[in-house]
């Protein structure tokens, strides 16, 4: 008997038709519909989704399509938890680049950063902010649009199970909230796979999650597959929107930072704009040309430190400081550290890690 969806995947509206979703997406919910023994093929070309495209990077999906693709599901398949479904079957690659980068993030706090700055690449329906309170970390996801209950379902869901396979199976979150409304079925399913309190009816979709966990170095890590990917995430960004004026600057930044001249007014003039017109851009998005210096400038340097290939004079270079000894005190100011203990703390850290797997492994050998 099929079960009536739920009021969240009402009539899109205006706005929710300009917003896209990654083409990758439909796989995954492709291959939910199988799990139940649905033919996809139908229902999709019923909604002019093309899954022989889907791979294709640059494949987008209308979000207002998602919304009438999942009433239609929830509809064929009679489950109310049909999004939970879907987020067991996204793979990293149906994500592109973010995929790929999440998959070689260093921790999971790097993962999550990740997740905040190139979320827009997997949907266009709202940002991703991360909070920092005491020994907690709260990922929030404040909507643009509307979106429908098993959109929220199936990304909260993934991002869980994803972090699941790359630090613990037993890794869970503090508390997951989601903004649509508890079904009348029930929460068991929602309790049984993130495996802690869930709240419906919420201002906003959120995972608040333990620190001590998220600090923690991950054995599949590796920077120089993270950091080719972040480029690539920031090359996407920009086509997909070339109007996202904090991407198209970032991207300016990490271009010019190697010739010791990444000032404004050179990056406003390979925007073709003033210096003065950038600068009112970026503030609409409550940042400045030096706070996104800064920060960029800090996250490659901590990406670059990881890569044992790069010598610290390179690295001077690459983010345009004068001479090691500046280098060498930004970075301390950054971390904490010098960028000899940075690397040599993580790759103790990554070593007693491989260490204790390789002995786990010996013991559980007949």
């Amino acid at each position: 008997m099929p079960v009536p969806h739920s009021p969240l995947a009402a009539s899109p509206s205006p706005r929710t038709r300009s917003l896209t979703t990654i083409g990758g997406y439909a796989l995954a919910i492709a291959k939910a519909l199988n799990r139940y023994g649905v033919d996809a093929g139908p229902i999709f070309r019923a909604f002019h989704v093309d899954t022989a495209i889907a791979n294709d990077p640059m494949s987008r999906l209308p979000v207002d399509t998602v919304t009438r693709l999942y009433k239609a599901c929830v509809d064929v398949t009679g489950d109310p938890y049909f999004g939970l479904t879907v987020a067991r079957f996204i793979h990293i690659s149906n994500l592109h680049a973010l995929g790929f980068g999440l998959a070689a993030s260093s921790t999971l706090m790097d993962f999550l950063k990740r997740v905040e700055r190139y979320f827009k690449l997997a949907s266009q329906v709202g940002e991703v902010a991360l909070q920092q309170r005491d020994d907690e970390v709260v990922m929030r996801v404040e909507h643009l649009t509307t979106v429908c209950g098993e959109t929220e379902d199936a990304f909260l869901g993934f991002l869980v199970l994803s972090m699941r396979m790359l630090h613990q199976p037993d890794f869970n979150p503090l508390h997951v909230a989601m903004r649509h409304p508890a079904p009348p079925q029930g929460d068991d399913a929602y309790v049984r796979l993130f495996r802690a309190p869930v709240t419906f009816d919420a201002p906003c979709s959120a995972l608040t999650l333990p620190m001590s966990a998220l600090q923690q170095p991950l054995a599949g890590a590796c920077p120089e597959l993270a950091l080719h990917n972040d480029s690539l995430a920031r090359e996407y960004l920009a086509r997909l929107d070339k109007g996202d004026v904090v991407a198209a600057t970032r991207q300016k930044i990490i271009e010019f930072l190697p010739t010791g001249e990444c000032t404004r007014d050179r990056v406003a003039h390979a925007m073709l704009m003033s210096a003065s017109t950038l600068q009112a851009r970026l503030a609409r998005h409550d940042r400045s040309f030096q706070s996104l210096l800064d920060e960029t400038r800090k996250d490659l340097a901590c990406q670059y430190v990881l890569q044992p290939i790069r010598s610290i004079t390179e690295i001077t270079f690459l983010l345009g400081f004068t001479d090691s000894s500046n280098f060498t005190r930004a970075f301390k100011r950054w971390t904490g550290h010098s960028p000899s203990d940075f690397r040599g703390n993580k790759a103790a850290s990554q070593s007693t890690d491989e260490h204790a797997a390789s002995a786990a492994e010996r013991a559980l050998t007949p």
